[in-house]
């Protein structure tokens, strides 16, 4: 109870806040940052480098009410293929400008539903891909599958073409939470997709999970995780759902009056977090859990955790580059953001030119505190030694914002002789520390409850 006062005489349980996946976050991004720029940056990418691809689908069989992606819904295959046609012209485009021997470290399939694509297309577009950008040795494959919406035509092909990691989302088993969410899953239907992909011998199996959903309580949402964990994933992200109406016009279909409370956000949190404890699951950054023979275990003992636009990574490549309508691309110089109308990025494709729509252009202040932020939100502390010696930072600067922040946040946070800490019983406030260091204006955008 005196944590849970000290928490909320501190503002976490009123508090609204980015998820710091990106720095600065895309609501600063702005259109000065266009196409020739991201030609640019691919063309700049050293010959015989690793990087990541993100590529994004956003069509849905049925959309989700408590969904806030870039996605729309289609009950054809035909706007699904024209898509995909799109995507393969992209990467041709993506190719002819890539200098040789670039390999892949990171493959991700994400939407949507990218299992909407039928079996035959699915092949096409992995061909494509591994055209323009061959995997690298030791690289993944991912994709996200939605269990209502895979077969054993389109597991095969998947499969095939390499995927060896897959991503289900699992959001919450009880029928009358799925029902208020517009989230119809079964934990049979999901039960025999895992079956499927571990038949296919792909070895590395993903899971989402969501708390903060309207009707759930303790109980049920152990009766959910204790569920999830017979389905053995390697890797679980347990996010907190994010209520942003105004962002999301579906979320209005949720019953908000049966939404948890903040107080009651954390206790869910907390129920959850201490059953992947007790099965054998590492605790990754604020809100992952993962196998110690996993990759995200082993990034963070060795102290190689990142954070990117799907969350935690174990992935090192300086480059990511996202395909499709609406997706993020992360270059040293900068982000680059796809239009994200599907209409519109497949218009500036057929031109000949890629989409991109905004972004932003790194100062050198921004990689100091995207540094800052993101050792915060994987590893808890920051080391004074390396943003002095990476970054150029100054000793005396750093000791002053660390001695504001630890003014601000009482005993959260600790100053130390490396740099700055948060204790166990501070890590509730992980996302409002980081806001601390964020030198851009929070008021021109909303953000989801910091709990």
């Amino acid at each position: 109870m005196k944590q849970e006062s000290q928490l909320t005489r501190l503002g976490l349980f009123d508090a609204r806040v980015p998820r710091y996946t990106s720095y600065p976050t895309a609501p600063h991004f702005s259109t000065e940052v266009g196409p020739q720029h991201f030609a640019d940056w691919i063309e700049a990418i050293p010959a015989g480098s690793s990087i990541s691809l993100y590529m994004h689908v956003p069509f849905c069989r049925r959309l989700c009410w408590f969904c806030a992606c870039r996605t729309q819904g289609t009950q054809s295959d035909e706007p699904v293929r024209a898509y995909a046609e799109t995507l393969l012209a992209e990467l041709k485009m993506l190719r002819d400008r890539l200098a040789p021997g670039v390999t892949l470290s990171r493959l991700h399939w994400g939407g949507g539903t990218p299992t909407l694509m039928p079996a035959d297309m699915m092949r096409r577009v992995a061909a494509a891909v591994f055209e323009a950008v061959p995997m690298g040795e030791g690289a993944e494959f991912s994709v996200e599958i939605d269990p209502n919406e895979i077969d054993d035509a389109r597991m095969d092909a998947l499969a095939e073409s390499g995927m060896n990691r897959a991503s289900i989302g699992v959001q919450d088993f009880d029928p009358q939470i799925q029902s208020v969410i517009g989230r119809d899953q079964s934990y049979e239907i999901t039960r025999a997709a895992v079956d499927m992909i571990r038949a296919r011998g792909v070895a590395s199996l993903n899971a989402d999970i969501l708390y903060g959903l309207p009707h759930q309580t303790n109980r049920k949402i152990s009766e959910s995780v204790q569920k999830l964990l017979s389905l053995g994933p390697d890797r679980v992200a347990l996010y907190g759902y994010a209520h942003v109406p105004w962002m999301a016009r579906r979320q209005t279909l949720i019953p908000s009056d049966h939404l948890p409370t903040p107080q009651e956000r954390l206790a869910l949190f907390e129920t959850a977090r201490k059953l992947f404890v007790a099965d054998g699951y590492d605790e990754i950054g604020i809100d992952h859990f993962a196998l110690p023979t996993d990759g995200l275990s082993k990034a963070l003992k060795a102290g190689q955790l990142r954070r990117n636009f799907q969350g935690y990574t174990d992935d090192l490549a300086p480059v990511l580059v996202g395909m499709g309508a609406s997706s993020i691309s992360r270059f040293p110089q900068g982000y680059a953001q796809n239009a994200s109308a599907t209409g519109t990025h497949t218009g500036a494709i057929r031109e000949g030119r890629f989409s991109t729509a905004r972004g932003h252009v790194f100062t050198p202040d921004d990689k100091l505190r995207a540094r800052l932020i993101e050792a915060l939100m994987c590893d808890f502390k920051v080391s004074t030694d390396e943003l002095v010696r990476d970054y150029g930072a100054s000793t005396t600067e750093l000791a002053t914002m660390f001695a504001d922040c630890a003014a601000k946040f009482e005993d959260m946070v600790q100053v130390t002789t490396e740099g700055l800490e948060i204790p166990e019983k501070g890590r509730p406030l992980t996302r409002m520390i980081a806001r601390h260091f964020d030198a851009y204006d929070l008021s021109k955008s909303g953000h989801s409850s910091a709990i």
